[in-house]
Order: structure tokens, then sequence, then C-alpha cells
């Protein structure tokens, strides 16, 4: 089961976007767990739960530096979401950029 991690200020909005994500998978019968966190939980839920893919809400765009300098050399793809998909709260737009970013990180 790959895991697919949404992290924004307080994981309010990234939730409804990581049901719509996980609805997407289930109807295609995929092996992908989606769920969203607050920002500030990422070192608890890397070292706990070892996640494939990191999503970054466009509204912590601003800590996607930072968040590559501490966990970038975990192996775990980290990116922004789309902020288009993201008001759109388009799922499997969404769920296709994780599964491409974690097929180009060979995971």
């Amino acid at each position: 089961m790959k895991k697919v991690y949404l992290f924004c200020s307080a994981g309010m909005s990234t939730s409804m976007l990581a049901a719509n994500m996980q609805q997407v998978a289930n109807q295609h019968s995929l092996e992908i767990e989606v769920k969203a966190f607050p920002h500030d939980k990422l070192g608890e839920i890397i070292a706990t739960f070892h996640p494939d893919c990191i999503l970054l809400g466009p509204q912590v765009k601003y800590l996607h530096d930072q968040t590559m300098k501490e966990f970038g050399n975990a192996g775990i793809p980290i990116a922004v979401i789309d902020s288009g998909d993201y008001g759109m709260m388009n799922g499997e737009k969404v769920l296709k950029a994780a599964v491409k970013l974690m097929r180009a990180a060979g995971k």
C-alpha cells in the first residue's frame, strides 16, 4: 500500500482533497492510502508512517525549500500541489501527479 500524504497549515482544506483522491484511488482499485496532516507534524509523520509521497498544499508553498532541506534526503518525493487543481479539489489530477512523482523516484 502506497502512502500519499498531504500537508497544509492545519490539515483542514487538504483533508477534503485527500478524501477526493482516496475516492479516485478506490474507484480504480489502487493500493494507495491518502491522508492529510498539519505541516508542523511532518517530521513525526515521516518517522512514524514513512510516506511514499509528500504533497504540500499551495498555502504552505513557502515551506517547500525548508521541507526539502529537512527531509529531501529521506528518499520521499516532495512537491507542491498545483493551485488550480487544489482550488478545483481535482482529486484525480492530484493523484495522477503523485503517482508520477513516485514512479520517477522509483517507489
